[in-house]
């Protein structure tokens, strides 16, 4: 089979079904617990602070795991690190429905991370050798879509879940959900080529150091009454990440892809990348403090005042990605920022007096500006890398997204502190300057270098 052409139609259906399923349970896992906090807490009693670990735990090892899974994708082939990760994934699963004490349900959810990190990793690589090159911006708005929604869903699939049943079953629901993907994904996901470079275990743990650090400073900022613990978390954080950074510049095979973030269409990619998803983070964590408590909405009108964006997303990033194997991603990535910018800015200037339909297509308009930005730049951080280091390419583009989510979530608690009135707003509008700064990053790609490493 030559996978330059991709796979066949039926063939490439059910392989996209099966990435699809399992990414979708991997997002939905970075956010769904933090509804049963409070009953996981009581039930393995433990005190809120310490019951938040049942998320940092899963977030830290996702972070730390991408690039070094992705790096064994390159070299162990993306079907590998993806069918073992989610065979992982859906054991350590059955392991946090099943657990009897919170130190078991640390453990398991962060194996369960580490599963994650596997699907995760080589997502966007096997979408690129899943579809044929002329379709790859239409897969990659398929995939786009998958992470969009599944990010926006969390919190409301979480609750239709403890409505009919105990918090064990956040996990369960992974298991046969996983093992079908799983069988699919054996059978149908294409065997790619593979490298004879050699997995850096020192770059490994330094990686691994570094972004438990970061993460860590960062949702340190939020709790501490003190800004000393942040600050030399952040500040080992940096130090770690300087010996990080020089030991990949001298090693052959680096786990973090330097040479693609010499490229300044790369590099823009991924700042506009994280500058989107830190935009979308403050509006997902700040807006439904806006309408609970300013004007007054209750919890169930709340979630279905949220349910706009992530709608929007749908529409949008399915389009986009058949635009994009059209039109510039540059330039659709940049329109898509600057209608978000849009949508944040006139939601932060609302009246307290503002009607559902004020709020709708507000909401709906930041949906259709990052649904459409997503395919494109992600089309472009996958076009810029070879085929054979699609899997660096797409560790690197989660990677982004992640580090996104977690500083746009810490920040927002920060401003709340820091921000007495109308915090939402200031949130709103500081996300409204990432995307416009994300936007200006865009279009830049269109009149920068359009080299590949290639080249």
């Amino acid at each position: 089979m030559n996978l330059e052409d991709g796979l066949p139609g039926p063939q490439r259906i059910l392989a996209f079904l099966a990435v699809a399923t399992a990414l979708t349970m991997a997002v939905l896992d970075t956010s769904l617990v933090n509804v049963a906090l409070p009953v996981v807490a009581q039930d393995l009693a433990v005190d809120p602070a310490t019951a938040i670990w049942a998320v940092n735990a899963y977030q830290i090892a996702v972070t730390i795991s991408l690039l070094p899974l992705a790096a064994l994708g390159d070299s162990l082939g993306y079907k590998w690190v993806y069918c073992v990760g989610l065979a992982v994934f859906v054991a350590a699963s059955l392991g946090c429905a099943f657990s009897t004490s919170f130190p078991m349900l640390i453990a398991t959810r962060a194996l369960q991370g580490l599963g994650a990190a596997g699907i995760m990793s080589v997502n966007p690589a096997l979408v690129r050798f899943i579809y044929p090159h002329d379709l790859l911006g239409r897969g990659l708005g398929r995939n786009a879509l998958v992470v969009g929604v599944s990010s926006a869903a969390g919190p409301t699939v979480a609750a239709a879940i403890l409505s009919l049943a105990s918090w064990p079953w956040l996990f369960l629901i992974n298991v046969p959900l996983g093992i079908i993907a799983l069988v699919i994904s054996m059978r149908t996901l294409p065997v790619t080529p593979r490298t004879s470079r050699r997995f850096d275990w020192i770059g490994a743990a330094l990686n691994a150091l570094t972004l438990s650090l970061l993460i860590m400073g960062v949702n340190s900022l939020k709790d501490s009454t003190s800004l000393t613990y942040p600050a030399l978390l952040l500040g080992g954080a940096v130090g770690l990440g300087y010996v990080f950074v020089r030991h990949q510049i001298a090693h052959p095979a680096p786990l973090l892809p330097l040479d693609l973030l010499r490229l300044p269409v790369f590099a823009l990619s991924m700042m506009t990348s994280i500058c989107s998803f830190g935009a979308q983070t403050h509006a997902y964590v700040s807006l439904p403090f806006y309408f609970h408590d300013v004007l007054g909405r209750t919890v169930t009108e709340t979630g279905l005042l949220m349910t706009p964006f992530p709608l929007a997303v749908a529409v949008a990033a399915p389009l986009s990605g058949r635009l994009a194997d059209r039109y510039s991603p540059g330039i659709l990535g940049g329109v898509g920022l600057a209608i978000l910018a849009t949508g944040l800015a006139s939601l932060a200037v609302l009246s307290p007096l503002a009607s559902t339909g004020d709020l709708v297509w507000r909401l709906t308009l930041c949906g259709l500006g990052f649904g459409l930005f997503q395919s494109p730049n992600n089309k472009v951080i996958l076009s810029s890398a070879p085929r054979e280091r699609s899997g660096g390419a797409g560790g690197m583009l989660s990677t982004a997204r992640l580090l996104g989510q977690s500083v746009g979530a810490a920040l927002v608690a920060v401003l709340f502190g820091l921000v007495p009135h109308n915090p939402t707003s200031a949130a709103l509008w500081l996300a409204t300057l990432l995307s416009v700064f994300g936007c200006v990053a865009s279009i830049l790609r269109t009149f920068g270098s359009r080299r590949t490493i290639n080249d």
